[in-house]
């Protein structure tokens, strides 16, 4: 079984970027011979085939849908596009004014609000250079169709980091604290394992150093927390890393300041 999902991934890693440039040569006016076309159908169609049937059959011995896509996709590939789906959904949960994971009795505290100048006006350069390139790609349409999708992806990209933000606020429960950062951060800290908080504004990161967890917005955290023992963030392609400070931002971060004292007083 290992060396069938080896040589199906191998497979898929020729054929999927052969079959996007034969879509594009298609679409360009470009005459593809039509043994050409039969033959990337029927390798699609036993990829696709064979594909299925060693998901089926790692779905039955696994017995979770989940756990059998995680055998035969690559780990690194499930989370790029787990991620894409998230900021995807949060687009469209920001704009019902929702919110992810905060249930009732949760505090919630927003941290999206000191980015909003910077992503509103990166959206914005988005869109003009969307423009700019449609009016000089106009006689290149098949460069225009390929790039305008490029650029319209990308403000949704970007839109959706914010809105990934603003639907997923930091939770202070009665016994965690769950920070995040847009889509690709969810960590839980246990209050039991919180040494002390302090509110400091810190404008300068030092990037992956070792022990620290910097969650900046807008580059820069308003709190500070040191654990009483080292805590596993995991990192966004596997793997964890341990910490005991962790520096984080919200919209009032006094307001967290003051509601984490107050819930890790009594514990410590």
């Amino acid at each position: 079984m290992t060396a069938l999902i080896r040589l199906v991934r191998a497979v898929s890693y020729v054929f999927l970027p052969a079959e996007v440039v034969l879509l594009v040569l298609l679409v360009s006016g470009v005459r593809i011979p039509p043994a050409a076309l039969a033959a990337a159908e029927l390798v699609g169609l036993v990829l696709f085939a064979v594909g299925a049937g060693v998901f089926v059959r790692l779905w039955r011995r696994a017995g979770s849908a989940r756990q059998a896509l995680g055998e035969l996709v690559p780990e690194p590939v499930l989370r790029i596009i787990g991620h894409e789906l998230r900021l995807m959904t949060s687009l469209a949960l920001w704009v019902g004014r929702r919110r992810v994971g905060v249930r009732a009795g949760d505090r919630a505290f927003g941290h999206a609000r000191d980015q909003a100048a910077l992503m509103y006006g990166f959206a914005f350069v988005c869109l003009v250079e969307t423009v700019g390139m449609s009016y000089l790609l106009a006689d290149w349409p098949v460069v225009h169709a390929i790039v305008l999708v490029l650029d319209v992806y990308t403000i949704l990209f970007v839109l959706g980091l914010h809105g990934a933000s603003a639907v997923r606020p930091h939770v202070l429960t009665p016994d965690t604290l769950r920070l995040r950062q847009a889509a690709h951060v969810d960590i839980s800290l246990p209050l039991d394992r919180i040494a002390s908080v302090r509110h400091e504004l810190v404008f300068t990161h030092e990037k992956k150093k070792e022990g620290e967890l910097n969650l900046a917005v807008a580059s820069q955290t308003s709190l500070t927390i040191e654990l009483t023992e080292p805590f596993d963030a995991p990192r966004f392609f596997g793997g964890t890393r341990p910490v005991r400070i962790v520096r984080c931002h919200a919209d009032d971060a006094r307001a967290l300041h003051r509601e984490l004292t107050r819930a890790v007083a009594p514990i410590t």
